[in-house]
């Protein structure tokens, strides 16, 4: 039976282009609650002005939307716990370190940039753990005051707790538990006040009631910290699911230097965002149906089974040819529709080509597509003749039966009937070559390409005198 009360959310910084690792964490995020019947939240994390950039949350919710994952609540969607930009939340943090501020659990950190390098440095030397050694924590009520009054910057810091353990139930791993004598007073405010990723994702989980929390296993150490928040403050924790990190094929998480790392690599290249969604689905599982709409895996996943690995590799190939399945099963009118734009930008010709002609074209090529771009290369002959075709014809035919053919066309030529193809049949018959062998060569001689449309077809879409124009080159 569904959890009505199920609430997970995809909460993106808007410092770049979404990549394959944000679209994956937004992925399970949107399944789960789909699956679960609960609530898929959209928040935008931009407390970092400095790295922001502009429009980078109208690109965010752009992509989702042009990947079918759809928000229930949100940036532009609204909700009960609006704002979802946390640069308008500010005063909800606030609200949240006063509290913490009356547990005792937060302290004003004077250390300036330099002398936490300093430390970092020595204690690596040292050959210990970087981590903050509380001077801060460990002044006088006194020199507290004192340093305040001066007006010197100061950070807030969370007071862990050395002596605690904290103890996460994550959906993949089981049951954690950490050792907070392991982890440092991190900073949960800056000097300029305002907040942490640390501790304004944390608030707003809270805020906004959050059941579930799926992000990558790279926030593990982050979950820890977050955690001794929670119960700082009193609250229930969510339940995790800390996901596998893709991988390039040397084991290294992706990075922008690998293809396809970022989603507009994947776009520009022709990948339809179906075959997106059911790869970063189905990779690092098992299932015995591989091609999935998003109302299949969201039915197929089992979110309580799923391996603890630390990490799935990026497979180029198998995406591939996941993109390849779904092109050959499109329908052949929204294909045509989304092949346009490629052609267009590699052959200006093609914006008069009408929409009934190219979905005809489209559909004779479809399934030798592996993405949208193929087809530039697919219907290069619709443009202009093919370049190597007298190579490709010898090639593919072989020396004697290209002479042949070319002995056939050379007869046809002459001759001063339209149809074309009857004469090619009749000097074909009268002579040794195969009606294989004449299709295909005339097949060639047309598009470059041994398989496509039907002779017919090629032949009523280029017109006779075309026809004839391209025989006449490879003779």
């Amino acid at each position: 039976m569904a959890d009505k009360a199920v609430r997970v959310r995809f909460a993106p910084s808007p410092t770049g282009l979404m990549h394959l690792g944000n679209v994956r964490a937004a992925l399970f995020n949107y399944l789960f609650a789909k699956q679960r019947g609960g609530t898929f939240v959209l928040r935008i994390e931009d407390t970092d002005p400095q790295r922001n950039f502009d429009p980078g949350a109208k690109c965010i919710q752009a992509d989702l939307k042009w990947l079918n994952i759809i928000w229930n609540e949100g940036a532009d969607a609204g909700g009960q716990y609006a704002p979802y930009f946390q640069s308008k939340r500010t005063q909800e943090y606030q609200a949240h370190l006063e509290q913490l501020k009356q547990a005792g659990r937060v302290y004003p950190c004077f250390c300036t940039t330099e002398e936490l390098d300093q430390k970092r440095q020595r204690q690596k030397a040292l050959k210990q753990p970087p981590r903050y050694d509380r001077t801060c924590y460990n002044l006088s009520e006194h020199d507290r005051a004192q340093k305040l009054e001066q007006g010197i910057a100061y950070v807030y810091r969370f007071a862990v707790d050395h002596k605690a353990q904290i103890v996460i139930k994550d959906l993949i791993k089981g049951t954690i538990t950490f050792d907070m004598k392991n982890f440092s007073d991190f900073p949960i405010s800056r000097a300029n006040g305002s907040f942490t990723f640390m501790f304004a994702n944390c608030v707003d989980d809270i805020s906004m009631k959050m059941t579930h929390v799926f992000r990558g296993q790279d926030h593990l150490s982050n979950t820890a910290g977050q955690a001794s928040i929670y119960q700082a403050l009193g609250v229930q924790l969510p339940t995790f699911w800390h996901m596998p990190i893709l991988c390039n094929r040397e084991g290294k998480k992706l990075s922008k230097r690998d293809f396809g790392f970022s989603l507009d690599d994947l776009r520009n290249q022709g990948y339809l965002p179906e075959a997106i969604n059911n790869y970063l689905g189905i990779v690092g599982g098992s299932f015995e149906q591989e091609i999935l709409s998003l109302n299949a895996m969201a039915k197929a996943i089992n979110f309580d089974h799923r391996h603890g690995a630390s990490h799935v590799k990026y497979d180029v190939e198998k995406l591939r040819w996941i993109n390849r399945q779904w092109i050959a099963h499109y329908p052949d009118k929204q294909l045509a529709h989304l092949c346009r734009p490629f052609l267009e930008r590699s052959w200006p010709q093609a914006k008069q080509l009408d929409d009934e002609r190219l979905i005809r074209l489209i559909t004779s090529v479809k399934t030798d597509l592996t993405t949208l771009v193929d087809a530039v290369d697919a219907l290069a002959f619709v443009f202009g003749a093919p370049k190597q075709a007298s190579t490709i014809l010898e090639q593919h035919l072989g020396p004697e039966a290209t002479q042949l053919f070319k002995a056939v066309a050379k007869k046809s030529l002459s001759q001063s009937s339209g149809d074309i193809v009857k004469l090619l049949k009749a000097e074909a018959s009268a002579s040794e070559l195969s009606a294989k062998n004449l299709f295909a060569g005339l097949r060639i001689a047309l598009t470059g390409q041994a398989k496509g449309l039907s002779i017919h077809g090629l032949v009523d879409d280029l017109g006779q005198e075309e026809v004839r124009e391209r025989l006449g080159r490879v003779l």
